[in-house]
């Protein structure tokens, strides 16, 4: 069932007030093995940044 303009104009709106947005670059041909990964542990690339970043700063906090 397709989205209408409506709901992508809310769906955006809410995005822009709930959540902020990172980019991130890569070497050419990393972008898929990561997401190849992510999908098959975590379902999505979101989800499997979002658990590494939170992973990595719980281990620095724990190391310094």
């Amino acid at each position: 069932m397709p989205v209408s303009k409506a709901q992508q104009r809310a769906t955006s709106k809410y995005k822009k007030s709930h959540y902020d947005r990172l980019e991130m670059q890569v070497p050419k041909g990393e972008k898929e093995i990561i997401t190849e990964h992510a999908t098959e542990y975590d379902g999505t690339l979101n989800k499997f940044l979002n658990r590494a970043v939170r992973e990595a700063m719980e281990r620095d906090k724990n190391n310094y």
